[in-house]
């Protein structure tokens, strides 16, 4: 996602720095814009270094509108977000001001907007600032509540600016609302998910495994049965919550997930594998510890194929829609092409994984292809990733 940070001139902007980082560890881009009064807080420096960019400050910079126009800015965003948001601020956005270049983009755009007020608690209480408020929300501006406490000027009240991790968190909750999921489509379908990695024993304390969270399968089951689905997922060794209205069935080896693959595919109308299943597993796992003997200087293993799963179900006469993953290093459209064709797969999806990527990360970039439709999302939460890949599977079925 493309993330504007609108600042406007309170003290609460020192909190911004904190919200700009959220959605850079998220995997967002963003750019900020900040105005003269802000900038007496917070020096634009700060921004730049946690954003990657140059802070934008004037309508009147000549450098800065040949690097991008502010009509191309307010085009660049996929959501801007307003915080702090002062009452003068506020109230120059109801009036259709734009003597600065933050009114003049929240004016210029058609992205959805996030306010989160900052201000003292007799401003926030007085009936014109409530009065702007109610005539933004009519507007489609989504206007966040101010928390309470103390404020900077020493009084306790409401209108303190919300801590960075409740905007970043209701901001969430908004975008996951606008993606154009068809959760009529869902509802009383039964998805089959695989999700985690596989642990293959290789003693009573040694295991081969993978470095699969299990994030993405567990994202796709909780967004699958809030739209309405029956959700069974089969779990390999994680560490994760099951999701709400979700069935949940733990395994621990390629063989035990297998197994249970087998025992309820039938039932489903989507099979969904996210596992990492290890390739290979040992010829015969080692009842007590391998000892390492003096003067040893390698270990040979026994291995031993493990089943392919996703591979297996495709090829059952009654196998429901199948959907893969791809998660390669190199190489990932034409690798998840040739899997795609060679397990003959119904849909795979595509993503690269490595250090920071994919695997034990929040965020995950995939591309989703079928025999005649390939579709790249832009990176974002897996949450997100999740919401998109079941509105893919929904036109594909």
């Amino acid at each position: 996602m493309k993330i504007l940070l609108a600042v406007s001139g309170g003290i609460a902007a020192y909190k911004s720095l904190e919200l700009c980082r959220h959605f850079i560890k998220a995997g967002h881009q963003v750019q900020v814009v900040m105005t003269e009064g802000a900038k007496q807080f917070v020096q634009p420096l700060s921004f730049q270094a946690l954003s990657g960019h140059p802070v934008r400050d004037s309508l009147f910079d000549t450098e800065q509108e040949a690097g991008m126009g502010h009509i191309d800015l307010a085009r660049w965003a996929d959501w801007i977000i307003l915080a702090p948001a002062t009452a003068n601020t506020l109230a120059k956005i109801r009036m259709g001001l734009a003597d600065n270049l933050l009114t003049t983009l929240i004016l210029a755009t058609d992205k959805p907007v996030i306010m989160a007020p900052a201000m003292n608690r007799l401003m926030w209480q007085n009936s014109a600032t409530q009065e702007n408020i109610e005539v933004l929300k009519q507007r489609g501006f989504h206007v966040l509540q101010p928390a309470s406490g103390e404020q900077a000027c020493g009084e306790v009240g409401t209108g303190r600016m919300p801590e960075a991790i409740d905007i970043f968190r209701s901001w969430q909750a908004l975008a996951e609302q606008n993606e154009q999921v068809d959760n009529a489509f869902w509802q009383g379908k039964r998805l089959l998910i695989t999700a985690g990695p596989t642990f293959e024993d290789l003693d009573p304390v040694r295991f081969l495994g993978n470095r699969s969270s299990g994030k993405m399968g567990f994202a796709l089951a909780e967004q699958a049965a809030k739209f309405g689905a029956e959700v069974t997922l089969i779990a390999g060794p994680v560490n994760l919550a099951t999701p709400d209205k979700v069935t949940r069935i733990d395994v621990r080896s390629a063989q035990q997930m297998f197994a249970a693959v087998q025992e309820n595919y039938q039932q489903a109308d989507v099979f969904i594998s996210a596992a990492a299943v290890a390739d290979f597993r040992m010829t015969e796992s080692s009842e007590q510890k391998i000892k390492k003997q003096d003067g040893q200087e390698g270990l040979t293993l026994n291995l031993v194929k493990n089943p392919d799963i996703v591979a297996w179900v495709a090829e059952q006469a009654d196998k429901p829609f199948v959907v893969g993953f791809a998660a390669e290093t190199e190489n990932v459209i034409d690798y998840a092409l040739s899997k795609l064709q060679r397990k003959k797969l119904d849909m795979i999806c595509a993503n690269q994984v490595g250090e920071n990527l994919g695997f034990e990360s929040d965020v995950n970039q995939l591309t989703l292809i079928t025999s005649t439709k390939q579709k790249a999302l832009v990176d974002s939460l897996k949450r997100q990733q999740a919401q998109q890949l079941l509105q893919f599977l929904a036109e594909q079925l």
